[in-house]
């Protein structure tokens, strides 16, 4: 795996954890390391950080006050 790569795993604690439940990555990393990209696409999807993930949660909240306000009036 090359240095660049194993500072931006080691400077994440998010990508650590990551990678140790999903040892396979180490693999991919270790054999290519254009799969980097993959791999924090993968990150993301999964802990649900990509933008659409934040969109989707913010309107699941309005969609709640608003269910709550309509039970209060």
């Amino acid at each position: 795996m090359q240095v660049d790569i194993q500072q931006k795993l080691l400077n994440d604690k998010q990508m650590m954890e990551f990678l140790k439940r999903n040892s396979t990555w180490y693999k991919q990393l270790n054999r290519n390391s254009a799969s980097y990209n993959e791999f924090v696409g993968a990150m993301k999807e999964k802990y649900k950080t990509r933008a659409t993930d934040k969109m989707s949660g913010l309107m699941e909240n309005i969609d709640m006050i608003s269910s709550v306000l309509n039970i209060l009036k």
